[in-house]
């Protein structure tokens, strides 16, 4: 089975208050839930269409697992916490099949 990865782009960030609370919380719930954080912070070059504001990878072992993920319970409570502190785009693709 290939590995689901979570994309998360943030396009802006409004309230740097609520985005921190979101992540303490989502730090926590996301490995707990079978994620790896691959990578997290400002990008090093963004183009075409990029945006040069944060981006966090995050490995799953499976697609399927990423989306009950963000689709559970205690991460929907990290969405409460974010609130409108930040605008994102969050994909969740799987990986390439391992040979």
């Amino acid at each position: 089975m290939a590995k689901g990865y979570w994309i998360n782009t943030f396009r802006a960030i409004h309230d740097s208050d609520k985005v921190a609370r979101y992540a303490e919380l989502a730090s926590t719930v996301i490995p707990e839930a079978g994620g790896r954080f691959l990578a997290r912070g400002a990008p090093y070059a963004a183009f075409e269409s990029g945006v040069m504001q944060r981006t966090v990878i995050i490995e799953f072992p499976s697609a399927e697992q990423a989306v009950r993920t963000y689709e559970s319970p205690a991460y929907q409570e990290a969405l409460r916490l974010l609130d409108d502190g930040a605008e994102r785009d969050i994909r969740i693709i799987e990986g390439v099949p391992e040979p």
